[in-house]
Parts: C-alpha cells; structure tokens; sequence
C-alpha cells in the first residue's frame, strides 16, 4: 500500500470512529466549514440559489473523500493525486499553466516520477473552477432550468474541497505525516491526523471563520492557485513546532488561532474563486 495512501485510510478509521464522518483533507466538517463560511460572504450578485445552498455546498464538499472509497478501485486511485501537491517534489520545477496532461508528461518524462505521488491539486481546482464558470454560464442562458442550480452546487462544492486541502499545509508536501530520520525512523508521525481533525474537534465554526471575509475578483486563477499554494507550504514548520510543543492535541490560543487562519485562508479562496467563476461566466461564448 502506497504510504501517502496508507495515512489516508487511517484518517477514515479515525473519523469514522470518532465523528461517524468520512475521512478528509481536513475532516468532514473542516471541510463543510470552508464551505459555509465562504457561501456566507458571497455578494448579492451571486445568483441566490448560489448564495442560500451553502447546506448543499457543504455536503458536496465532502465527495471528492467519499471517492476514495477504498472499493471503488478505478475511481479512487484516479482521485488520490488530487488532493495534495508535493512542491519538493517538482524539483524547481512549475506544473504547465495549461492543461493536466502537460503536467503528467511532464512528471512523467522529464522528472521520472509518478503523477500520484507528487500530487495534482492545482489542475483539481482549476478544472473546478471552470466547470462552475460553465455551469454559470448555464445558469445566464436559461435562468428556469432548475437543472443547472444542482450542477452548479456540485461543482462548487467539490471546488471548495480542494481549496481546502490547498489550505491545509501538510498536503504542499512529503512531510505530510512526520520527517523521515536517517536511521528509517519517521519523527512525529501521525501529525497528518492531528491537523486534519483540528477544526472539527475544536469546534471551529462558519461563523467565525467568514467574519470580515469579502469576495474578489481574481485576474489571473492558475498563477493566484500556485501561489496560494506555495504560500500554504511555507506554514508546515509552523505545524511541526505545534504539534512538538502539545499544542495540537491540547490546543493553545496560539494553535488554535493558527489552524483557524488556515481555514478562513481557505474559505477566503473559495469565495474568490467561485466569485471569479460568476464574473467569468457572463462573457463565456457559446459552448457549442
């Protein structure tokens, strides 16, 4: 078993046994608060439907967790490298800025490494991303469909997922659960779980999370991604001093307040991006 996802089904055992949730980039209902709290920001100029789903925005955030389902073998090993992006792991390198494919030939070709074990997340959010804007698009041309408003509360859901594990810094890294030591031992391990239940266990709220939160335009979504994602990556030292000191098992008002300002970094992004994904979709051409 690959040990990336080894920790993975661990986290499932433990949310399920603890919470009766499902395993998480952060837990279920890290996730589910990234979500909520940024629908509670959305500007009036959200179509409404948009803007009162954030119950089904929430409860779509958690399936791309739910596709890995350890039965479902097809769909699980394509979802895995979806959630996490190993930046050591690109060598100095930067994903293409134009489509998945070109980020696989690259790891594949010119780094001779496995796409799903240095981790796809910024394709995952960008796909998203402009599924929403297309579903958007939609949702402008035939406003009574009430087709579109489910498809659009997916995608944006599932969008909000990954912007959460973005936000989340041990998924920016091989570090995601412990240091590797040169006698092959791994120092504070178990970490990973620590982190990821940390909302969830230490009830942090919608409410809380989306105080003073606004909604922007992004200009240019690919480029802000990768920098919110590099920027995710330089707070894992943060983490592993926490988690040293206790205080991610019994929280401080310091760690507390650190993983709080990781979650409204990830609501923040979410409602940027779903934001953007509206503004878009009003000078998207036809699809056909």
């Amino acid at each position: 078993m690959k040990r990336r996802t080894a920790v993975l089904l661990l986290a499932a055992v433990v949310a399920a046994g603890l919470l009766g949730g499902f395993a998480s980039g952060w837990w279920s209902g890290g996730h589910e608060t990234v979500a909520a709290a940024a629908a509670a920001r959305l500007p009036d100029g959200v179509p409404e439907f948009f803007r009162n789903g954030g119950k089904h925005l929430a409860h779509f955030s958690g399936d791309p967790d739910r596709w890995k389902n350890r039965e479902m073998t097809f769909l699980r090993r394509a979802e895995e490298g979806n959630h996490f992006l190993d930046l050591e792991d690109l060598d100095g390198k930067k994903y293409p800025a134009t489509h998945r494919y070109d980020g696989l030939k690259m790891v594949y070709g010119e780094l001779k490494k496995e796409p799903n074990k240095v981790g796809t997340l910024p394709y995952a959010i960008v796909e998203y991303y402009e599924k929403l804007t297309v579903g958007f698009y939609d949702h402008r041309k035939a406003p009574k469909d009430t087709s579109v408003p489910m498809k659009c509360l997916v995608y944006g859901g599932t969008l909000a997922h990954y912007t959460g594990d973005a936000a989340m810094p041990l998924h920016t890294t091989r570090d995601f659960d412990g240091r590797n030591q040169p006698d092959g031992t791994v120092k504070q391990k178990g970490i990973h779980a620590k982190v990821d239940g940390f909302p969830e266990k230490n009830k942090i709220t919608p409410e809380e999370v989306c105080r003073g939160l606004e909604a922007k335009k992004i200009d240019n979504v690919w480029e802000h991604v990768n920098t919110f994602i590099a920027e995710s990556h330089t707070h894992i030292a943060k983490c592993y001093e926490f988690d040293a000191a206790g205080a991610l098992d019994k929280p401080t008002d310091e760690s507390r307040e650190f993983i709080l300002g990781r979650v409204r970094a990830g609501a923040q992004l979410t409602l940027d991006l779903w934001y953007t994904a509206w503004l878009r979709s009003e000078k998207l051409p036809n699809h056909w």
